[in-house]
């Protein structure tokens, strides 16, 4: 059997997953801008293969805005819009759906070559399988959020665009953990229970507040209370419960935002905690490294989102807040990894009690 199926390592394989983890924060980035400007409902069919083609002509351009005059958000939000106008929404939607398409090939393809090479380290073939599924699922959940806002509504439902982000992440997640560990030799370290559940509770609690943010944006959350510390000069915001508690925590603007607050606040006293007990506890240099990153990501992401709101979610204010948003879980990811593959010692003599 050739040597390259029990490599321990391979750079050429870690290279392309960080290419393509790359890739997929600049569709989550792109889909930000799409929900942003309005777009997400300016393709109102989902064509896996001849959509990829965009209108080439006046006629088809014509055709696709008049698909597009049909929904509800045409007819209550954007009646009277020129075809100049909706040539910009088209473009945006187009560019994500595209950029989908460009990481389904720039995955599968070199995963192929990969495999037939058999250069990919063997515990790394089941992951990328699994990788290469979720990113299956993700077209498809795509195409049900965009569903959700062709008919009775004027923008998709918040709660399908949260499980899209959410999905989105987890495939970036699990792209930069595999690269590392195609970079590292596949030894699993064992640090001490406390602080393999602190790192990922850490990378949990940064992908959770992603999908609060995900509720904000799907709900235009962003543009309602935008004062700080307080929500319109109050403490707590005024929910309406009529609708349900379910319903509430999904789709009423105040207790949106407010979670994604408290979200904050919580993700900001974890890293807070987790970088002063990695440097107490004298970690590895590289874990420490990475708890000072991430903690000085999380602040710097909590001002951006302050300044965001403040500002009443102007677009680069809003691009850059989920910027941030992508980094903060980048580095989660990594200084995860970096406590269970640490290639140091965690603990010098009689510091090892002291655990987290």
């Amino acid at each position: 059997m050739s040597r390259f199926l029990h490599a321990r390592s391979s750079r050429a394989v870690a290279v392309w997953l960080f290419a393509v983890a790359a890739l997929v924060s600049a569709m989550v980035i792109v889909g930000g801008l799409t929900r942003l400007t309005d777009s997400g409902l300016s393709i109102t069919e989902w064509k896996p293969i001849m959509g990829a083609i965009p209108p080439l002509n006046d006629a088809a351009w014509a055709a696709e805005f008049a698909k597009y005059q049909a929904t509800t958000e045409y007819q209550q939000v954007n009646r009277g819009m020129s075809l100049e106008d909706f040539r910009t929404i088209y473009w945006w939607e187009w560019a994500h759906r595209f950029l989908g398409r460009l990481i389904g090939a720039a995955f599968a393809i070199p995963l192929a070559i990969f495999l037939l090479r058999r250069q990919i380290p063997q515990r790394l073939v089941v992951p990328c399988f699994v990788l290469l599924g979720l990113g299956a699922l993700q077209g498809a959940i795509g195409w049900w959020m965009v569903v959700s806002g062709l008919s009775d509504r004027v923008d998709v439902a918040p709660e399908r665009l949260t499980v899209h982000l959410g999905l989105a992440l987890l495939v970036f997640v699990g792209l930069l953990w595999c690269a590392f560990e195609a970079l590292g030799d596949g030894d699993r370290t064992r640090p001490p229970r406390g602080w393999a559940l602190a790192s990922g509770g850490l990378l949990g609690l940064a992908w959770v507040q992603s999908l609060l943010g995900g509720l904000v944006a799907g709900n235009d959350a962003g543009r309602v209370h935008t004062d700080w510390p307080y929500m319109s000069g109050k403490a707590l915001p005024e929910v309406d419960w009529s609708m349900g508690v379910a319903r509430a925590f999904l789709h009423d603007p105040a207790l949106v935002q407010f979670n994604h607050r408290l979200g904050a606040y919580l993700l900001l006293a974890a890293a807070t905690i987790y970088v002063v007990q990695a440097f107490r506890a004298r970690m590895p240099g590289m874990v420490r490294l990475s708890a000072a990153l991430v903690a000085g990501m999380v602040w710097l992401q909590a001002a951006i989102g302050i300044a965001t709101l403040m500002n009443a979610v102007p677009l680069w204010l809003g691009v850059l807040h989920q910027t941030g948003a992508v980094t903060v879980l980048g580095l989660a990811t990594w200084t995860a990894w970096r406590v269970h593959r640490s290639e140091e010692r965690f603990f010098t003599p009689g510091i090892r009690s002291t655990g987290l």
